[in-house]
Order: C-alpha cells, then sequence, then structure tokens
C-alpha cells in the first residue's frame, strides 16, 4: 500500500470551501443555566487523613453511596466502606507512597480546577441543548493509584486525575504504560474522555453491528457527539492525535479508503481486523508507522460528518438512534479524491 506524503492543490481548495462553511454544532447556549455537579470526591477521601475510622469511611458513603460503592469495590479494590475490615485496607492506600505523592501532583497540577471545570460545564451544557430530557450525570474526581482514567455506571462519571498528569509523569514510565497511550494523559483530555465515554454509555453499538463498516461508523458518531459537545476544540484534542499524525489522515484519506474497498475490509466481520481499525496502537496495523492508531475511527467520522452536513434537517439525537450504518454510508456520499 503507498501513501502519498504531499497535499494537493485541490484538497487545500476543498479543505478552504470546509473550512469556510458555519458550523452547524457552534449553537447558542448562553440561555442554559442548569450546570452539571462535579463532586471532588478526592479531597473528601484524603481530608479524613491516614487512618479513617469506619464511621469517619460510613458516612463518606453515605454522602456519596452510588460513586463511593463503585470506587471502593471496584476501582481500589478494598470493599464497602462501611465495612470495619474496610478501615485496614484504605489505611494501606491512604498510606501508600505512591498513592500519597499521586495525591501531591494531582494539587499540583490541578490547584485551579476551573480550567477543568468551565469547560466540563460548558459541554454539559451543549448536552442539554442537544438532549433537553435526558438527566445530567454527576461526575466524580478521585485518585485512583493510577488504576482507571473516566470509567461510568448509572448516571455517574468517575474521573481519576492522577491519570491526566501530562506524559512527563514519571509513573507512566515505571507503571509500563505505552507511550502513544501517555501522551493522551493531560489535563486538556479530561473533557473530551468524558464527553466520549458518556456517549459509549449513552449510545451503545447495535447487537446487529459485524463489520468493520459498522464499527468504524458507530465510532464516528460518537467523536461526532465528542465534537457537538465541545464544537470549538481542535480535532487533534477530541480524537487524541498529535497534529502531525492529523495531518498524515487528512493526507493519505483517499487511500487509506482505497487500502480497505480493495482488500473488502469494510465488509469483514473477523474480530481482529475491527479490531485493526478501532482499537488504539502506536500505529494502525497494514498502514505505514507514521499512522496513528484508529485510522478506521478517524475515517468513520469523516463519513458521519459527510452525513451530517448532507442532512442539515437530521438532529444530533436522530443520528445517535440511527443504527443503519450502512444507510449512513450511503446517504454520505463519502468518497475522498486523491
Amino acid at each position: 500500500m503507498k501513501l502519498v506524503q504531499k497535499i494537493g492543490l485541490a484538497v487545500l481548495v476543498a479543505a478552504a470551501f470546509f473550512s469556510c462553511k458555519p458550523n452547524r454544532l457552534k449553537v447558542d447556549i448562553s440561555a442554559i443555566d442548569e450546570a452539571v455537579k462535579i463532586v471532588r470526591f478526592d479531597q473528601q477521601l484524603f481530608a479524613l487523613g491516614n487512618n479513617p475510622s469506619t464511621g469517619q469511611l460510613a458516612a463518606l458513603r453515605e454522602h456519596n453511596p452510588d460513586f463511593a460503592d463503585l470506587f471502593s469495590w471496584k476501582i481500589i479494590r478494598v470493599g464497602s466502606l462501611d465495612d470495619d475490615s474496610t478501615t485496614s485496607l484504605m489505611h494501606l492506600f491512604l498510606t501508600d507512597t505512591m498513592v500519597t505523592h499521586a495525591k501531591e501532583l494531582v494539587d499540583k497540577q490541578f490547584s485551579d480546577f476551573r480550567k477543568i471545570e468551565k469547560p466540563l460545564v460548558q459541554a454539559f451544557k451543549y448536552y442539554r441543548y442537544h438532549f433537553p430530557d435526558k438527566p445530567f450525570p454527576v461526575i466524580y474526581t478521585c485518585v485512583s493509584g493510577f488504576n482507571q482514567s473516566v470509567f461510568t455506571a448509572e448516571n455517574l462519571i468517575g474521573v481519576s486525575l492522577d491519570k491526566y498528569l501530562g506524559a512527563d509523569c514519571i509513573y507512566y514510565d515505571l507503571l509500563g504504560i505505552p507511550e502513544y497511550k501517555q501522551r493522551k494523559m493531560y489535563p486538556a483530555r479530561i473533557v473530551p474522555d468524558v464527553m466520549y465515554a458518556w456517549a459509549i454509555t449513552e449510545f451503545e453499538i447495535s447487537p446487529a453491528a459485524t463489520s468493520v463498516l459498522d464499527h468504524i461508523i458507530h465510532e464516528g458518531k460518537l467523536l461526532y457527539f465528542t465534537e457537538a459537545m465541545m464544537p470549538t476544540a481542535p480535532d487533534s484534542l477530541k480524537i487524541g492525535f498529535t497534529e502531525k499524525q492529523l495531518k498524515w489522515c487528512k493526507m493519505n484519506e483517499a487511500q487509506m479508503w482505497t487500502y480497505l474497498i480493495e482488500k473488502n475490509m469494510l465488509y469483514s466481520t473477523q474480530r481482529m481486523d475491527i479490531m485493526r481499525y478501532v482499537n488504539d496502537g502506536p500505529y494502525t496495523n497494514g498502514f505505514p508507522l507514521e499512522s496513528p492508531g484508529r485510522t478506521g475511527v478517524w475515517i468513520g467520522w469523516q463519513i458521519v460528518r459527510r452525513y451530517m452536513e448532507k442532512h442539515p434537517e437530521i438532529t444530533l439525537p436522530e443520528l445517535m438512534k440511527n443504527h443503519n450504518y450502512l444507510q449512513i454510508l450511503n446517504g454520505s456520499g463519502y468518497s475522498p479524491q486523491n
């Protein structure tokens, strides 16, 4: 597979044309007063000291019942916070050298939490604009000992701030986290990760989805949702590519699409084929090393974008309910040119 390394005049003209088009997702949210609730669970927990009593932990659980159970049972796995046997395990967690240092790094990195809170609140105002009848989740921050990034349950989202300390955090190398993941572990990634995770929770893939095409368009819908929640953010932030990787995708869009067609990949139902184009990685297997992982997701995003451009009458909720992935492809008229 030979992918071009130069941008032709036609591509530049097309890019200029699309950049001048109004952004249909940049809607007016100034009249929306409702704000998503953000709970600093990390501060509440560490405020109890290194050796909290069973009564203190039980009170913390009573104050945050749903998240506390999720955090203690599934994330740090110490059991119920109102159980006497949990006290010693929680003491070990709170005094662990790596955890205490992670908390110090979190306090320093997020000393002005308004830099995260403000875009989160704004993103959910866009959510309220598009989905006026859907309830807001409650967002809880925590220090998980590097166990999770963003996780969800019914009506809540958890964010482990220690997974967003910046690519230079010494623990990420020590924990063996791959470089392609580390470069996405910085504060500004919290908002797109939260919105993408919430989209996964709210808009599940169709049980009938079996092919590469089904999966890349479903992922494209999730990214388009994320884009709608933060319409002025750069594409590189929303998908987690570097500017260089994003440029590579734009330069080689037509070649990637031709490759998928010629190799009969779009309708492959092989699990490994689906993972190749949807899962993250240092690059996309079968493409040059310059390619980012998840190139299939990026292509799916472009298909959905084209579909919504051609059909301005279709709302975001209608798009997210549409599980006819082939119809979205056909309705998009997607055909990138060399």
